[in-house]
């Protein structure tokens, strides 16, 4: 859980307290606007033109009062203040005590731009007990001052818990009202009473610089404005002057008027004046310094432009300013140009101070004409003398794309080429050819260089491709390459391949061979190769391989044979020698395939396999390997040697086999020889590989006794090639079934609750064969008997019916479930109740019928006989309690009971029973049919009760019976002396006999009912708050 800050909760009672302030000041206006002092005309012209420094709100003017204290809040479970005792808080009624009061404030140390600001704060408690004891906090201080008059706006200028501060950026001579403001969280704030003060006179404001209003040749004008007096009149202005000699500054007037004009000056001169204002308390401070020149005569002739440097589109020029001018004149210059041939003249290409000019976009090795004028305030000077100067030549054009000179032969090519369309403005001097393979990163050779323009590059690599370009240079600069021309250069035959080698290892059959590329292709890409083959060197060769690839293959030879094999290359020219012959030799090979083997059966289970051995290929046979299977795709081997033959046991009679034969050596395996077939003859059937007892739930029809039968079902096994004509099955001691085929059988005539270890063999034409594993199987134990069925519980609606060991150790551990039926109107018996219950109560029965019941029992066994029928009757009703009676007095010494009707049930008559009482017993007094009674002779001013029951009468076989219901809740009755009948005595009578009434039976109980509820509601209350919290 979070709690709420102290710091939070001051913000928000000092925002509270300003509020309170604000509205406060705003009810004050009124009664204190007339009562403000009016300010000086002077303070309050010079406040309005002046820039406002101070105040931001219209603040009014409040005597001095007491604080007002207020309780801060504070949230339940947050924890306590720093200031605030363990024990507790502050008490609210002791901070009301508080009765604090603020000082006026105290100004001192009054000068023109500061003044001190000082106050104190008096605190009363009513109770006399030290007030600084429970102040929550430090006293906060605001002070706001405003120079606009007391209605005027005032701006914050101290905030701090210090009861003094010093008001610095004042104007003088100006009208102050402050006052001070202190709050001390919770409790609220109070403002002081508002104090006026005047600052003091100081010299002038600087003023503004002079302002130069005419000027000519030998004189200046200049004119200045007052500046702000601060209080005191001014009464003089001083005015200096360098002399223009940029040294120090002398006075050159003194005086009140506010223009002076200066004489006898030089020409084109630079002069500087500052300005200071004074009053009757002292002098201001200069303004800022100001120059101004005077007029002058137009500059001589400057000296003509020079040239500093020269380009191909540029020219670089200086000059120098005129002679005979003042070092600190200003001039400015302008620089005319002529292009030659042009026809336009002079025209200004710059105009400005500097004394240098870049011209640019000028045309390549063309002549320009050149003057300058010098311009200052009085004129421009004439221009001086004309100069002329060329731009440099530029680097020639590129040459023409060179061409080929007569026949391209393999080894050489004779080049030609043209002069560049554009020399540069300078002769070509040299030509460079150069030149590079046609391959991506290959590096320009220089093949020539020289003043010709052909040129025969030779020792070039037949059927090669070459890029050559060519460049040209005069005086400047050399140009740029030509475009490239690509020649190739003639093909020739490839040269000699190196000898073939032996790629991997060598196998039986074949050779793997492999080659690189000649040395020398001719120009002109390998496109074939030609692999010839021969026993010896002596003998002939015929090809075994023609074509692109480096590598080939010869297959179809003989296992350990040696052969010789040579290889040429063929281009586009034609076909290369043959390489030197190379002699390899295959290995061993794998045997030769093997023949069909030979089946012999010796019997049903039992056959021989024997095969011939097989070429071996150079190398002798290590191993056979025999496979044998049912099926020609899924044989699997069965034997590993170096036999020639194999007897295979543990067949399968009358089943074909596949059998084929694969030889080994160490050269590798052989692949299997053709299959063999053979059919093993037919034997008495194979054992039953399952045997179980289907459970009773998976049977279609029922058994006549689960507890003396079994049902076996089996799994028909083969019949080893002849038909199976029955079986035998063996269970208990030796004892024997035989049946016909079939897969399910039914056992019968076992004994209940016993276990029998069964197994079963098939039987076919040539005899029984071997049983199957023996299963145990037991039979269910016999159904339970019915119990003996009993009524413990008869009423009007309902029979509670038992039976059996109803106690809750025999229902745990009995099995057994109950079937209870009863008759219908139909005779037919009906299902009420099963389960493994020993009771059942039966409802919604008629009174006074009897009911017909039988039972049965089950278990896993199977289902029991039903009981014998059980017969019981349910017992009349009795009738309903009637209303209470009612009593009316008739004389004073007789008054008639009535009460409601009742009628037949089924048919028997109704008779009813009125009792009384004066004490504590009951008196009958009436006994009948009738539904009133006339009672007389009883006691004035004594009080009777009164109630009624009904009863129903009945024949049985032992005569009129009677059977009656419960009695009625009583009625009071009051016996009194018959009075004179008055409205205000009977109401007064009524009220009496409420108040005496007393409680009915019913009444009371529920009375005590509430009672106990309460009791029992205000002990849970209890409990839960005492003991579980």
């Amino acid at each position: 859980m979070n709690f709420p800050q102290r710091d939070e909760r001051s913000m928000k009672v000092q925002e509270q307290l300003r509020k309170k302030l604000k509205d406060r000041q705003i009810s004050a206006h009124n009664n204190n606007k007339l009562h403000s002092p009016p300010s000086s005309p002077h303070k309050a012209h010079t406040a309005a033109n002046s820039h406002v420094q101070n105040g931001y709100c219209k603040a009014q003017h409040l005597t001095g009062g007491p604080i007002k204290l207020k309780q801060a809040p504070r949230i339940r479970g947050s924890p306590p203040a720093e200031n605030e005792s363990g024990d507790g808080d502050v008490e609210p009624k002791k901070l009301q005590d508080l009765n604090p009061s603020m000082a006026k404030p105290v100004v001192s140390n009054l000068e023109a731009r500061s003044a001190v600001l000082s106050w104190s704060v008096q605190i009363s408690s009513q109770n006399h007990e030290s007030p600084t004891s429970h102040l929550p906090g430090a006293f906060m201080y605001e002070a706001t001052v405003s120079n606009s008059g007391k209605n005027g706006k005032f701006k914050p200028s101290y905030s701090g818990d210090v009861p003094t501060c010093t008001l610095t950026e004042l104007r003088p001579a100006t009208d102050y009202h402050v006052r001070v403001t202190a709050t001390c969280p919770p409790l609220e704030g109070s403002i002081s009473e508002l104090v006026s003060f005047t600052t003091e006179s100081c010299e002038p404001d600087s003023p503004a610089p002079p302002k130069l209003t005419n000027r000519s040749r030998n004189c200046l004008n200049l004119q200045w404005k007052t500046s702000n007096d601060n209080g005191s009149k001014i009464t003089g202005y001083l005015l200096e002057w360098d002399e223009g000699k940029h040294g120090p500054y002398k006075e050159c007037y003194f005086g009140h008027l506010k223009q002076y004009k200066l004489t006898k000056l030089s020409p084109s001169t630079k002069y500087a004046f500052r300005i200071a204002a004074k009053n009757d308390i002292g002098m201001s401070g200069f303004s800022e310094a100001v120059v101004y020149y005077t007029a002058g005569s137009v500059p001589p002739v400057p000296s003509p432009p020079r040239l500093r440097q020269a380009g191909i589109t540029w020219l670089c020029l200086e000059w120098s300013p005129p002679s005979d001018m003042p070092s600190d004149e200003t001039l400015t210059y302008i620089l005319e140009m002529e292009e030659e041939g042009s026809g336009y003249g002079f025209k200004p290409k710059q105009n400005s101070e500097d004394l240098t000019c870049t011209l640019r976009n000028l045309r390549r090795n063309t002549s320009y004409k050149f003057r300058v004028f010098a311009v200052n305030t009085e004129g421009r000077s004439n221009p001086s003398d004309i100069v002329e100067y060329t731009t440099s030549p530029d680097k020639p054009g590129p040459p023409c794309k060179p061409s080929t000179k007569g026949k391209i032969h393999a080894h050489s090519v004779k080049l030609m080429w043209d002069a560049p369309k554009d020399n540069g403005g300078s002769e070509v001097i040299k030509y460079v050819l150069e030149m590079a393979e046609n391959i991506n990163g290959s590096k320009w050779e220089t093949m020539y260089s020289g003043a010709s323009k052909e040129h025969v590059c030779d020792h070039l690599k037949p059927g090669t491709s070459y890029r050559f370009r060519v460049c040209c240079a005069n005086v400047v600069d050399s140009s740029q390459f030509s475009d490239v021309l690509t020649v190739q250069t003639g093909i020739v035959p490839p040269g000699p391949c190196h000898p073939p080698r032996l790629a991997g290892k060598a196998k039986s059959k074949e050779l793997s061979l492999q080659w690189d590329a000649p040395g020398v292709e001719g120009g002109s890409a390998v496109t074939s190769y030609t692999v010839e083959m021969a026993k010896c060197e002596q003998e002939d060769r015929g090809p075994v391989y023609q074509g692109p690839e480096l590598e080939c293959t010869v297959s179809n030879l003989l296992p350990g044979q040696m052969y010789c094999f040579w290889i040429k290359a063929s281009n586009k020219a034609g076909c290369g020698p043959y390489s030197e012959a190379s002699e390899f030799c295959t290995a061993p090979g794998p045997p030769e395939r093997c023949k069909v083997p030979l089946l012999i059966c010796k019997s049903a289970n039992c056959a021989l396999a024997s095969w011939e051995v097989p070429a071996f290929n150079g190398a002798e046979i290590t191993e056979y390997r025999l496979e044998w299977g049912r099926a020609e795709g899924s044989m699997q081997v069965i034997y590993t040697g170096s036999s020639s033959s194999y007897e295979i046991k543990g067949l399968t009679p009358a089943t074909t086999y596949f059998s084929r034969v694969q030889a080994v050596n160490i050269a590798g395996t052989g692949m299997f020889g053709d299959t063999a077939v053979i059919t093993t003859p037919a034997s008495v059937p194979a054992a039953v590989s399952i045997l179980q007892v289907v459970d009773e739930e998976l049977m279609e029809a029922p058994l006549p006794s689960p507890s003396e039968c079994l049902t076996l079902q089996w799994k028909e096994p083969c019949c080893n090639g002849a038909e199976i004509t029955g079986y035998t099955i063996e269970y208990g001691e030796k004892q024997q079934l035989t049946v016909d085929s079939v897969t399910s059988c039914v056992l019968t005539n076992l004994l209940p609750d016993r276990t029998y270890r069964i197994r079963i063999q098939a039987i076919n034409s040539f005899g029984a064969g071997p049983f199957s594993p023996s299963i145990k199987a037991k039979t269910k134990p016999p159904p339970p008997n019915p119990p003996h069925l009993e009524c413990v519980v008869f009423s009007h609606q309902s029979l509670k019916l038992k039976w059996g060991d109803g106690t809750s150790k025999a229902l745990a551990t009995e099995t057994s479930q109950y079937n209870l039926q009863m008759e219908d109107k139909l005779s037919r018996f009906f299902t009420i109740y099963n389960g493994p219950c020993h009771t059942y109560k039966v409802q919604r029965l008629n009174e006074s019928t009897t009911y017909n019941f039988r039972i049965q029992a089950y278990n896993d066994a199977g289902e029991g006989p039903f009981s014998e029928v059980y017969s019981f009757a349910t017992t009349k009703s009795l009738p309903a309690a009637l209303k209470a009676p009612k009593v009316q007095q008739i004389d004073n010494n007789l008054c008639e009971v009535s009460w409601e009707a009742v009628p037949p049930m089924r048919g028997d008559s109704i008779v009813y029973i009125l009792q009384f009482t004066n004490g504590r017993e009951f008196d009958q007094v009436y006994k009948g049919t009738d539904t009133s009674f006339t009672f007389a002779n009883f006691q004035t001013n004594c009080e009777y009760r009164f109630r009624v029951c009904a009863g129903r009468q009945y024949q049985d076989p032992s005569g009129l019976q009677e059977l009656f219901g419960p009695y009625s809740p009583s009625t009071v009755f009051s016996s009194q002396r018959p009075e004179l009948e008055l409205p205000c005595v009977n109401a007064a009578l009524e009220a009496t006999k409420s108040k005496r009434k007393s409680l009915s039976d019913e009444q009371f109980a529920i009375l005590l009912l509430m009672m106990f509820a309460v009791v029992a509601f205000l002990f849970a209350v209890v409990i839960q708050y005492f003991v579980i919290k």
